[in-house]
C-alpha cells in the first residue's frame, strides 16, 4: 500500500524538499533537522504568526523545537488578507534585525496562506535569501499555497502582485489543526482541492464527489487520503515548470475572474470561495467553446453548492468593472488574458483567445443573466 504521509518534491539541480503529513507536532524537530545542512544546525528561529493561530498552536511549535535552536522569537501579524503588504513585510525586517537574524538562520510560518506567502515573501528577500519552512494550518494553505514556493503580498488590493519565487525546506502538516477550521474556511480549501480534479483528474473528482460525508466530518483517514493525492498533483506541476513559464498556469483555474472578484469585494469574499465561482466561469466558456456540455456545467455547480462553496455571484458588481480588473492580473501574457478552461473533467489548457465579450458574458452568467 502506497504510504500517503511523505512526498518528495524535486527539480534535479534546482529544490528539493519533502512535504509531511502528521498527526500532531511530534516529529516537526525530527523532520526540521534532516532537511537542515549539518552547518546549518542551532542558530536562531523565527516563528511568523498571526492573531487568530498564534493562541492556538505557537507554544506546542516552540516546545517542540526549543531544544534545537539557539534562540527563537515569535513575530505575530495581524490575521487576515488585507494585512498582507509591504508594511507587515517591513515590520518583520524590522524584527528579524533587531534580532540579529543571519543567513544561517531560519523562518517558520505557522498559519494559513496568508502568513505562508508573507513569511515567504520576507525570507527570499531578507539578506536576499534565507532557509523558510511551511508548517500551514489551513485546508487550503496544505494542498496549495505551501507547496510550489510562489510567495507575495498584495499590492493595492491587487493579488500576490509582488512577489519572488523561493522554495520552502520542508513543509510539515498536522492534519489535526484542520479541527479548528470553521466551515467556511474548511469549504475554502475544498474550492482548490476540486480544482486539483477539474483540472488534471477526473477520477479524483469523482472520488471527492462519492467521499463527501466522510470528508466534511473530517474523518482522518480520508483527509489524508484526499490532501496527499491534491499534493501530489500541485507537486507534479511544479517540478515540472517551478516558475509559471508553462503548464504551471493551469493551476490558475478559476483564478482569473475569482480574483477580480476579490479585489471588487475588497477581500470580503474569502478566496476559495472566489476560486470556485472562477470555476463554474470557466466551465461556463468551455461549454461555449463547445469542449464540455452543459449537464458537465450543471455537475460542477452543484459540486460546489455540496461542498458549501457558492455557484454564482450573489454581489451586483459591475460587470464591465470586473472584466476592466481582470486585465490588470498578474496572469496577463502580452497584453492578453491567459484563460484556463476545461476541455473536459480531468483536462485543463491554457487560451490566450478569451475576448472581451466572452468575459463579460461569463460575469453575466454568474450573476444569472444569461
Amino acid at each position: 500500500m502506497e504510504q500517503k504521509n511523505r512526498l518528495e518534491i524535486a527539480r534535479s539541480g534546482e529544490f528539493s524538499y519533502s512535504l509531511v503529513l502528521e498527526k500532531d507536532f511530534s516529529k516537526l524537530g525530527a523532520c526540521i533537522a534532516q532537511c537542515r545542512n549539518e552547518s546549518r544546525q542551532g542558530g536562531k528561529l523565527c516563528i511568523v504568526t498571526d492573531t487568530n493561530v498564534e493562541p492556538l498552536y505557537k507554544e506546542a511549535v516552540k516546545k517542540e523545537l526549543e531544544n534545537m535552536f539557539s534562540q527563537i522569537t515569535v513575530f505575530v501579524m495581524p490575521a487576515g488578507e488585507e494585512n498582507k503588504q509591504l508594511s507587515t513585510v517591513q515590520d518583520l525586517y524590522t524584527h528579524l534585525i533587531g534580532h540579529n537574524f543571519e543567513r544561517r538562520d531560519l523562518l517558520l510560518a505557522l498559519g494559513g496562506g496568508v502568513v505562508g506567502d508573507l513569511t515567504g515573501f520576507a525570507a527570499a528577500t531578507y539578506l536576499r535569501g534565507i532557509d523558510f519552512i511551511q508548517v500551514p494550518t489551513t485546508l487550503l494553505a496544505q494542498v496549495d499555497s505551501s507547496i510550489g514556493g510562489k510567495t507575495g503580498v498584495d499590492f493595492d488590493s491587487y493579488k500576490n502582485m509582488v512577489g519572488a519565487f523561493h522554495q520552502p525546506r520542508l513543509v510539515y502538516m498536522n492534519l489535526h489543526t484542520l479541527d479548528t477550521l470553521d466551515e467556511q474556511q474548511f469549504a475554502c480549501g475544498m474550492a482548490e482541492i476540486l480544482k486539483h480534479g477539474l483540472l488534471r483528474d477526473a477520477s479524483y473528482y469523482q472520488w471527492l464527489e462519492g467521499h463527501r460525508e466522510s470528508i466534511q466530518d473530517k474523518q482522518i483517514e480520508t483527509l489524508q487520503e484526499m490532501i496527499f493525492r491534491s499534493c501530489q498533483i500541485k507537486a507534479d506541476v511544479v517540478e515540472q515548470d517551478p516558475t509559471e513559464k508553462g503548464v504551471r498556469a493551469l493551476l490558475n483555474l478559476g483564478h482569473t475572474i475569482g480574483h477580480a472578484i476579490e479585489k471588487k469585494m475588497d477581500f470580503q469574499m474569502l478566496h476559495g470561495q472566489c476560486v470556485a465561482i472562477g470555476c463554474v466561469a470557466a466551465a461556463y466558456l468551455s461549454v461555449r467553446r463547445g469542449w464540455i456540455d452543459s449537464v458537465c456545467l450543471e455537475r460542477i455547480k452543484k459540486t460546489n453548492e455540496l461542498f458549501g462553496l457558492p455557484a454564482q455571484l450573489e454581489a451586483n458588481l459591475p460587470t464591465k468593472e470586473l472584466m476592466e480588473t481582470t486585465k490588470k492580473d498578474k496572469k496577463m501574457s502580452n497584453g492578453q488574458i491567459r484563460f484556463i478552461l476545461l476541455r473536459q473533467i480531468g483536462e485543463a489548457v491554457v487560451d490566450n483567445t478569451v475576448t472581451e465579450e466572452e468575459l463579460c458574458a461569463a460575469i453575466d452568467y454568474l450573476k444569472g443573466r444569461v
